[in-house]
C-alpha cells in the first residue's frame, strides 16, 4: 500500500513544471543584437536630424536654382536614411518574432507536459478515491506509516490543484504571447509598406531633380523663367482634380471647401487634412484595393461592415476596401481609411445590447462585434458637423474629409503647431503606441510636406 502511495506522489511531482525556459539563451542573444541595432538607429536618427536642418535651411532661403537643388539633395538623403531606419526596425522586429516563436514553442511543450501530468494524476486519483481511510489504516504496518500514507494522499490532492492552476497560467501566457506575436507581425508589415512608399519617393525626387537640371541646363536665369511660366492662377488651382483613395476625384476647390468647413468644426488645419488624404491616396496606389469577404477581419469588422453598407443602401460586394497585407487584416473604407469598427463611433452606429459604439459593458468581444447594430442619427458625429440629412458615408468626399479632420483633431492636430500636426499624422497611421517610433517618420514628414504644398495653393487662392 505504501509503495502504491509513494508511486502516486511521484506522479504528482510530474505536474510541477520547470521554471527554466529554453528560450532564455536565445532571448539573451537577441537582446544583444537588439542593442547593437538600436545603437545604429540612434546614429541614423542623428543623421536624419542633420539632413532635416539642411532641408529647412534650403526651403527658408530665397528660391534659386541652387537652393532648390540643395533641398532636393537634403530630402533625398533624409529619405534614404529613413529607409535605413525602417529596415533596421524591421530587423529588430524579426528578432522579437524569433523570441516570441521560441516562447510559444516552449509554452506549447510545457502545456502538453502539464496536461499529461494532470491526466496521470487524475487516473491515479480515481483509483485512490476507491480507498477509504480505514483501508489505508489497515494497509499500513504501523502508526507512522498510516500518517505518512495520509500525507501522500493530501500531497496528491494539493498537486492536483497546483496542476490545474499551472495549466491555466500557461494557457494565459500562451495567449498573451500569440497576441504579442500578431502585433509584431502586423507592425513589421506596416513598416514594409512605409518603406515601399519611401523608396518610390526617392525615385520621384531623383527624377524631379534631374528634370529640373535638364530644363534649366543649370542656369539660374532659366530657372527663374521656368518658375514664372509654371506659376498657377487661383482658378487653375481650384479646377485641378484632387484624387481621393477608393473614391472619385473631385476639384481641388471643392476639396478645399470641405476641408475648410472641417477646420472650423474641428480645429484641424485644412492643408493638414488634405495632406493626410494625399498620403493615404499614395499608399492606396501602392497597395491596391481588396474585398470585404477576403481582406476584412471576419469577427470584428465584417458584421459591422454589412450593417453600415445596408444602412447606406450600398452593395457590400461592390464597395472598395483596403487590401490586407500578407499578415493581419485590411478592410479600411474610403479616402480616410476608417475600419468599420472605428467608423461606428464617427458614423452613429451603436451596439443594441450596450447602446454605445464602444464595449463599455465589457461583453465578450466576439459577441459584441456580432451586434446587433443600429444606426442612431443623433449619434452620427460626422453628419452633425456637416449638416447632412442622411447617414454619413465613409466613401463620400465631404463625409470622409470631415471624419479625417475629426480623427486628426482627436490625435492633437487642433493645436496647429508643426510638431502637434506631425505627431497627429503619425498617430493616424501607426496609432499612439508607435507614433514616436522614428521608423514611421516618413509618413509624418510626407503629410507635412503635402500640407505645406497645399498651404501655398490655399494662400494663392486667397491672394495672400
Amino acid at each position: 500500500m505504501r509503495r502504491f502511495f509513494l508511486f502516486l506522489f511521484g506522479c504528482a511531482l510530474l505536474a510541477v513544471p520547470s521554471a527554466v525556459f529554453a528560450q532564455n539563451s536565445v532571448g539573451q542573444a537577441v537582446a544583444n543584437r537588439q542593442q547593437a541595432l538600436q545603437n545604429q538607429l540612434n546614429a541614423i536618427e542623428s543623421q536624419i536630424a542633420v539632413q532635416q536642418q539642411l532641408l529647412d535651411t534650403a526651403q527658408s532661403q530665397h528660391q534659386t536654382l541652387q537652393t532648390q537643388i540643395d533641398a532636393f539633395n537634403a530630402e533625398i538623403r533624409r529619405t534614404q536614411l529613413q529607409i535605413q531606419a525602417i529596415d533596421l526596425t524591421i530587423t529588430q522586429l524579426s528578432g522579437n518574432i524569433v523570441v516570441h516563436n521560441q516562447t510559444l514553442s516552449s509554452l506549447s511543450h510545457q502545456l502538453a507536459s502539464e496536461k499529461e501530468s494532470l491526466a496521470q494524476i487524475l487516473r491515479q486519483t480515481q483509483v485512490l478515491d476507491g480507498y477509504s481511510v480505514v483501508s489505508v489504516a489497515l494497509g499500513s504496518q504501523d502508526v507512522s506509516g498510516f500518517f505518512s500514507d495520509l500525507d501522500a494522499f493530501a500531497s496528491i490532492k494539493s498537486k492536483l490543484a497546483e496542476s490545474f492552476s499551472q495549466i491555466q497560467q500557461t494557457s494565459s501566457s500562451t495567449e498573451t504571447e500569440k497576441q504579442a506575436l500578431q502585433a509584431r507581425l502586423a507592425e513589421q508589415e506596416q513598416l514594409r509598406t512605409v518603406a515601399q512608399l519611401a523608396k518610390q519617393s526617392v525615385l520621384t525626387q531623383e527624377r524631379d531633380k534631374q528634370r529640373l537640371l535638364t530644363e534649366t541646363k543649370g542656369v539660374e536665369a532659366n530657372y527663374q523663367t521656368l518658375i514664372s511660366a509654371n506659376q498657377k492662377t487661383a482658378a487653375q488651382i481650384r479646377s485641378e482634380l484632387f484624387t481621393l483613395r477608393d473614391s472619385a476625384a473631385i476639384p481641388f476647390g471643392t476639396a478645399l471647401a470641405y476641408a475648410e468647413a472641417a477646420q472650423k468644426a474641428t480645429g484641424t488645419r485644412a492643408a493638414v487634412t488634405l495632406g493626410v488624404l494625399k498620403q493615404e491616396t499614395n499608399l492606396g496606389e501602392n497597395l491596391g484595393t481588396g474585398n470585404w469577404r477576403v481582406d476584412m477581419a471576419p469577427n470584428r469588422d465584417q458584421p459591422i461592415f454589412v450593417y453600415i453598407t445596408r444602412t447606406l443602401g450600398l452593395d457590400p460586394n461592390r464597395m472598395p476596401v483596403s487590401k490586407k497585407p500578407y499578415y493581419g487584416w485590411g478592410g479600411a473604407m474610403g479616402p480616410g481609411q476608417f475600419i468599420p469598427s472605428t467608423w461606428v463611433c464617427y458614423g452613429g452606429f451603436v451596439n443594441v445590447n450596450t447602446g454605445d459604439c464602444t464595449n463599455a459593458a465589457g461583453m465578450n468581444w466576439n459577441q459584441y462585434w456580432q451586434g446587433p447594430w443600429q444606426y442612431v442619427a443623433s449619434k452620427d458625429r460626422v453628419r452633425t458637423l456637416t449638416g447632412g440629412t442622411s447617414p454619413s458615408n465613409p466613401w463620400d468626399a465631404q463625409d470622409a474629409i470631415m471624419a479625417t479632420a475629426m480623427l486628426m483633431a482627436d490625435n492633437g492636430a487642433a493645436a496647429q503647431t508643426p510638431a502637434a500636426e506631425r505627431l497627429a499624422a503619425l498617430r493616424y497611421f501607426a496609432g499612439w503606441t508607435h507614433a514616436n517610433n522614428p521608423a514611421y517618420s516618413f509618413y509624418g514628414d510626407g503629410v507635412m510636406e503635402f500640407a505645406a504644398q497645399f498651404q501655398q495653393d490655399i494662400n494663392q487662392i486667397n491672394g495672400s
